[in-house]
């Protein structure tokens, strides 16, 4: 039996992975675990909480609106069309939203979907290829490594785009290693066309068949080609796309504001937006320095005892390992090229990491090393808990800075925390490392979803502030928005005027439009920000509403500048109203 040498240090792993055990039964008890588990470290706090920046409240609010509005083609953001995304995903969380009957809930459930998804693929193709122990210790470690598990908690259209990207080469490793398999194959091409028409990188899982082809041409060893499958597999992926494109196409021939959506969207939003983009600039190395080594963890702390396994792997010829390092080592290689980066975009290639080091996992993980590895990450953690009670217990400035906004008192959460997460340590110790890791960070992200998140989401999503807008606009029967965030046109009641979406990068002409139209028709006011105030409407009057998302918020009436008066354009101005029913948010 595997690890048995080392019965008294690996009997609590040896009961979970249980080697040598292959039944049809095994593997329900796997995925009964494994889904359990998920459940617990990504649906922790589910429903507690409503839509936070950045991305979260405007993906929400488009959903909301697409079952408000019954217009699911074009997505919009209060009333402007939002050419950035393609709309798949808003229609999983529409109707996510829709099943559920909470905005809440099914905000969040796509993403929560999408991480159980993935975590069933990783663990079916790696029983297939290597064998249930494999493919339950690499969906483990997967399901505890950082950046996954804490994306499938979010509303992001990543973890979507993951579970997309892994049935791609899925059903193309199905196939070409595994098979023939040809209907898997196809799914894999279609797979990709769905990652397409929810983010634009969704063809990435392709570029695996090139590996594939040069080890087959190399003679490294592979169960089918692609054959007539080669014509057919890009119909499969067109027809996917076409779902959305061909209505999206029609709909936009009329001309205008269509056409330029649907310009911006397949231009401006792909291609220029990956060769000169307009923000989260990066060096070429971000991923490899700044994101790999701590959002890999503890994954990625197992490399320097994977690589002389990897080395022994390639030298054998293992194709499954040497095609799933090639798409990882592509997929880092595209996305450090762009000079727009953020960390979550390399999440699709976590699984496929997962997957090549999966192999050598059941060893690993009885292993001494990686066991006082995953055992100091765990303390680690607990750790920076302690300090964090202390320093907040004692006064910290940058601490008390951080906190400032949140009507809560930090300490006893972060005693009970670190306590919590003391007691695991205690009852795994370094011989159980990977559990005492496991349940370390069950700790933690229960913690932050069933007693953080519910105390500061009314700070977090807006709701408070809204409140008092509504409280400080009593009376006004128009209301603008100057610089509108997507969380307060969410928890807005009612109706208001916006000036279109993220015109952050012409944050004074939008000023300008707001001033032409507040004086159009007496009465109106508008919120904004000091920085827009401080353009348009030194001299009217402003009732301050306080600080939110960073920013000092007015009430403004009375007369703007008069330059911006001259420069302003009042048919910017979009009238939104907030979709009713039990789909609003709690605030």
């Amino acid at each position: 039996m595997a690890g048995q040498g080392a019965a008294g240090p690996t009997r609590l792993l040896d009961r979970l992975l249980r080697p040598g055990s292959d039944s049809r039964r095994d593997r329900w008890i796997d995925l009964a675990w494994l889904s359990g588990l998920a459940l617990l470290l990504i649906g922790a706090g589910l429903g507690l909480r409503d839509p936070w920046p950045a991305d979260e409240p405007r993906f929400a609010l488009i959903a909301r609106d697409m079952i408000a509005s019954g217009d699911w083609l074009i997505p919009r953001v209060g009333g402007d069309l939002y050419p950035d995304k393609p709309p798949l995903y808003f229609w999983l969380m529409a109707a996510a939203m829709q099943v559920s009957g909470s905005l809440q809930v099914g905000f969040l459930l796509v993403s929560l979907l999408a991480g159980l998804g993935t975590l069933w693929l990783v663990y079916d193709l790696l029983s297939r290829a290597r064998g249930r122990e494999v493919a339950l210790a690499g969906a483990l470690v997967l399901l505890i490594t950082f950046q996954f598990v804490w994306q499938a908690r979010q509303a992001q259209i990543d973890a979507t785009l993951c579970f997309f990207t892994t049935l791609s080469l899925y059903g193309l490793l199905r196939h070409t290693l595994l098979g023939p398999a040809p209907c898997w194959y196809l799914l894999g091409w279609v797979a990709a066309g769905l990652g397409i028409i929810t983010k634009g990188v969704g063809f990435l899982p392709l570029l695996l068949l090139l590996p594939l082809a040069v080890l087959s041409m190399r003679g490294w060893p592979t169960a089918a080609r692609a054959g007539w499958l080669v014509l057919a597999g890009p119909v499969a992926m067109l027809a996917a796309i076409a779902l959305w494109f061909v209505p999206m196409l029609i709909a936009t021939s009329a001309g205008g504001e269509l056409l330029d959506y649907r310009n911006e969207i397949l231009f401006k939003q792909t291609v220029t937006r990956y060769a000169r983009a307009w923000h989260h600039h990066e060096p070429f190395w971000y991923y490899l320095v700044n994101v790999v080594p701590v959002l890999w963890l503890p994954l990625i702390g197992l490399l320097p005892w994977l690589l002389p396994r990897w080395r022994r792997a390639l030298g054998s010829r293992d194709t499954l390992v040497a095609a799933l390092l090639a798409w990882v080592v592509i997929v880092i290689v595209f996305f450090s090229v762009s000079s727009g980066k953020r960390g979550v975009y390399v999440l699709p290639a976590l699984p496929a990491f997962a997957m090549a080091a999966a192999p050598s996992l059941p060893g690993l993980l009885r292993a001494r090393g990686p066991r006082w590895l995953a055992f100091g990450l765990a303390a680690t953690l607990a750790a920076v808990l302690v300090a964090a009670a202390v320093m907040t217990g004692i006064g910290s400035e940058r601490l008390d800075e951080l906190l400032a906004p949140y009507d809560v008192d930090p300490v006893p959460i972060f005693l009970f925390m670190a306590a919590a997460c003391s007691i695991a340590l205690a009852v795994f110790r370094v011989r159980n490392g990977w559990l005492a890791y496991g349940a370390v960070l069950a700790c933690i992200l229960c913690s932050i979803g069933w007693l953080i998140n519910p105390r500061i989401d009314s700070e977090r999503s807006g709701s408070d502030f809204m409140r008092a807008l509504a409280e400080a606009s009593r009376g006004v029967p128009e209301l603008g928005f100057v610089g509108a965030k997507e969380q307060y046109l969410l928890q807005y009641q009612g109706s208001s005027v916006n000036f279109g979406h993220a015109r952050w990068r012409e944050k004074e002409q939008e000023a300008a439009d707001a001033a032409a139209w507040l004086v159009t028709r007496p009465g109106r006011a508008l919120m904004m920000d000091g920085d827009s105030r401080e353009a348009c409407f030194g001299g009217a009057e402003a009732v301050e509403l306080g600080r939110a998302n960073r920013q000092h918020w007015f009430l403004v009436t009375g007369q703007p500048d008069e330059d911006c008066l001259d420069a302003g354009d009042a048919t910017r101005a979009r009238r939104y109203h907030s979709a009713g029913g039990a789909l609003n948010t709690a605030g």
